[in-house]
């Protein structure tokens, strides 16, 4: 057990001094060349899909680190080697859909345990913990952990997680990492860092534990996957999450890695691009005479503006908006777009628009949506990486047309 415990503790300090080292490159290059090498077989510079199931071993228990691909695979642990050292976590683990990572972070829960989640997150979020983890004897408290004193009178002897999404879906609600995990406890602070990514926010670095991430959304940033990941601070977390990822099978599949890889490369210019994009449409949108209001961190308006500057290097591509003819306005706007699509997802090139609660939200009730601030009216906007003035026309158009 000894030399078991030693032999970790040394790989641990590898690890910390390699990404230690790695730090001192940009983001743009972790993003690039992180996790990835020419081919040893071809030299070739694109990292090889491995679409393997299984792999020869020269004797019984002898290999080449891997066995089958439901426990790991090289184009996989690629993604994951990439991921953990943007995030600056000891590493990461990747499941087949946001979903199934956020369930792997409640999975290690057991029955009795406690976990206080953010009134406004996804809606599968509250869907997963009401409907099925329930089930498992599993107890949930929903809080606006935007107010940390409402989050420490949550807290109890159980409490095991604190889940939050900063900035919250749909509403861009911001939660205080630091603040929170001043007073966590032994609770896990477990970030939803899909909407900015770590190219404009660093959880870890502010005191968070783990860090979720639908890669499905901007990280892939193509509409061409779908997939999540955990990337935890503490090495032994890691290795629960992996081990929880090879028992229950709930994998990322090779191509969806190398689509998701591929997509990194350009994470730092395609973040860039969204949030100066969305700037531009978050203020023409606050001038509209038809525009009630405007919900961006970036705009002075926004209620938690100070502490969007204090916590992100960017203020990202999501924006929601509501006009003022209400819901059936709403409703006739979202049809009315010719550029813009209308579709449930987000974080990609494509500029897509989304009703919340009809949509994206539809399985929170209706009185959960309102003390979320979700309401029937409110229209969340993906800002793409097309011709801004293209998409401030076609915005204005459907304005015209619904009002």
């Amino acid at each position: 057990m000894q030399v078991a415990t030693t032999a970790r503790n040394r790989k641990e300090k590898e690890e910390k001094n390699k990404r230690k080292n790695r730090k001192q490159l940009g983001f743009a290059t972790r993003a690039i060349h992180a996790g990835q090498k020419p081919d040893p077989a071809t030299g070739a510079i694109a990292l090889p899909i491995y679409q393997t199931t299984t792999y020869a071993q020269s004797a019984v228990g002898v290999n080449k680190g891997y066995t089958y691909s439901r426990t790991g695979n090289p184009t996989v642990a690629a993604l994951e080697e990439n991921l953990a050292e943007l995030e600056g976590g000891a590493g990461a683990a990747c499941f087949a859909t946001g979903m199934a990572a956020i369930t792997a972070a409640f999975g290690l829960l057991n029955s009795g345990d406690h976990a206080i989640v953010s009134t406004v997150v996804y809606g599968g979020t509250p869907r997963l913990c009401n409907n099925i983890l329930s089930r498992y004897g599993l107890k949930f408290s929903y809080i606006d952990t935007s107010d940390p004193d409402a989050v420490r009178r949550a807290m109890k002897e159980n409490t095991k997680i604190i889940f939050i999404e900063t900035p919250a879906n749909p509403t861009l609600k911001l939660s205080d990492i630091r603040a929170l995990a001043e007073i966590k406890g032994d609770a896990k602070l477990i970030v939803d860092n899909t909407f900015l990514t770590p190219a404009f926010q660093l959880p870890l670095e502010l005191g968070a534990d783990v860090v979720v991430h639908s890669t499905t959304k901007y990280i892939e940033g193509h509409n061409t996957t779908v997939g999540g990941a955990l990337i935890p601070k503490d090495p032994k977390l890691l290795e629960d999450y992996k081990y929880f990822q090879n028992a229950v099978g709930t994998i990322l599949s090779p191509f969806n890695a190398w689509l998701t890889i591929r997509g990194l490369k350009t994470l730092d210019l395609r973040m860039r691009k969204h949030s100066e994009n969305a700037q531009k449409i978050a203020e023409h949108l606050e001038s509209h005479p038809k525009v009630s209001k405007v919900l961006y961190p970036g705009l002075p308006s926004f209620p938690q503006a100070e502490l969007a500057k204090k916590q992100h290097r960017g203020h990202g591509g999501m924006l929601a908006f509501e006009l003022k003819g209400g819901v059936k306005a709403g409703l006739k706007f979202a049809k009315s777009l010719s550029l813009i699509t209308l579709a449930e997802n987000l974080g990609a090139i494509e500029t897509m628009v989304t009703h919340p609660a009809t949509m994206t939200h539809a399985a929170m009730s209706k009185e959960a949506r309102e003390q979320a601030g979700i309401t029937d009216g409110l229209i969340r906007l993906s800002v793409g990486l097309e011709d801004v003035n293209d998409l401030i026309e076609d915005l204005d158009e459907a304005i015209r047309l619904a009002l």
